[in-house]
């Protein structure tokens, strides 16, 4: 987009959504998750991979795709629209946004050139290691501490939730190296998965978005080589805030193509679907809902492109991302229970994929910031 205001996507652009959004139904339609601990397979990780969607932003050096936040989240729209398994979206849109951007901006030269092709080709899954059982959001109270030893660092501590982290083959993660520093005191690390002293939990059965797996991650005597640690002692809560800030704009892009997938559905069924003598759409208790899940999915994708923009112009977007993340979350979370309704008991069965659009839309209000942290943000921009 230009410096002036202007709501429509270039042709290049449209040309690159919609042949991503074809092969996506091609290569990519989805499976049905019918347990929690059933995750996303490593052949349909690779077939992401295989149409450019874990390295969206990486470098053309390094096997990506070189394209900045708006084209990432139009990306990932594409990508959530057409493929119905929401878990291996995200769990795309994690490695991609979580860790290999830290790693693409902060890691030195020899790092780049061992983990960023693989993450770009997806030959690397990569999995982001920050909360703790006692630190969520608030990053100046993490007990993963990083000891300075001669040649690396020593990590002692255990993060309790890390997307991806089952499968992954390196996890970005963060530790205090001075404890009395506060948030000065962080530093920011790319460990491989095979260094002594990583442990990885197992699966945790969650609520939604079934087809990512986490699990917790544990360091014992960890000791990982100066080289893996990202950008200079200290500056790991700023970096952790890049790389929220990358997540927050991009990522919610995802749920918009489930939001469009979702309204096209509902649409057709109160076309379809007949009760009293007539097509439940004729109803207004039926059509005007439907009204409603257009306008809030409208109105998010127009605060998700916002917020992309300024990314890519360089400008302050933290409260842009904020006000675009709680929209999206809210709306996610409001449509999907407006198609349970719309659908009735069809969509509170299993089968038709409704009611995983709910369980996959409640964690949005939480990772990347929960809904209440992005309205702090909200509020002390505003002086209060």
């Amino acid at each position: 987009m230009g410096s002036v205001m202007d709501f429509d996507v270039t042709p290049e652009q449209q040309k690159r959504i919609d042949a991503l959004r074809t092969a996506v139904r091609f290569r990519l339609p989805g499976v049905a998750r019918n347990s929690p601990d059933a995750h996303y397979s490593r052949d349909e990780w690779s077939a992401a991979a295989a149409l450019g969607l874990t390295g969206l932003c990486l470098p053309a050096t390094a096997g990506g795709g070189g394209l900045g936040a708006l084209d990432v989240a139009l990306c990932l729209e594409a990508f959530g629209d057409a493929c119905t398994d929401t878990g291996l979206v995200f769990g795309v849109a994690a490695h991609l946004l979580a860790c290999a951007v830290p790693i693409r901006d902060f890691a030195c030269r020899s790092v780049l050139d061992e983990l960023l092709p693989g993450l770009a080709d997806g030959t690397l899954i990569g999995a982001n290691a920050m909360t703790e059982p006692e630190a969520g959001s608030d990053v100046g109270a993490l007990t993963t501490t990083a000891t300075p030893v001669d040649g690396g660092y020593v990590l002692e501590g255990v993060k309790s939730f890390a997307s991806n982290a089952p499968v992954a083959d390196v996890f970005v993660t963060y530790a205090v190296t001075d404890p009395t520093a506060g948030f000065l005191g962080i530093s920011a690390f790319a460990v491989p998965r095979g260094l002594p002293g990583l442990e990885v939990g197992g699966p945790m059965p969650k609520m939604g978005l079934w087809g990512c797996p986490a699990s917790s991650v544990e360091f014992t005597g960890c000791r990982v080589p100066a080289r893996y640690r990202l950008g200079e002692e200290g500056q790991g809560s700023m970096i952790f805030q890049h790389s929220m800030g990358w997540e927050r704009a991009c990522l919610f892009g995802l749920y918009l193509g489930v939001l469009a997938r979702q309204l096209r559905q509902c649409v057709e069924h109160a076309r379809t679907r007949r009760q009293f003598g007539r097509a439940i759409g004729g109803f207004q208790a039926v059509s005007h809902r439907i009204a409603d899940m257009r306008v809030r999915l409208e109105a998010a994708r127009l605060l998700v492109h916002r917020a992309c923009w300024l990314l890519d112009a360089g400008r302050d977007h933290r409260a842009a991302a904020a006000v675009s993340k709680v929209a999206v979350a809210e709306a996610a979370i409001a449509n999907g229970l407006d198609a349970v309704r719309v659908f009735g008991g069809a969509g509170y069965l299993a089968e038709g994929g409704v009611e995983a659009q709910l369980r996959d839309a409640v964690p949005a209000a939480i990772f990347s910031g929960t809904a209440e942290m992005q309205k702090e943000i909200l509020t002390r921009e505003m002086g209060l």
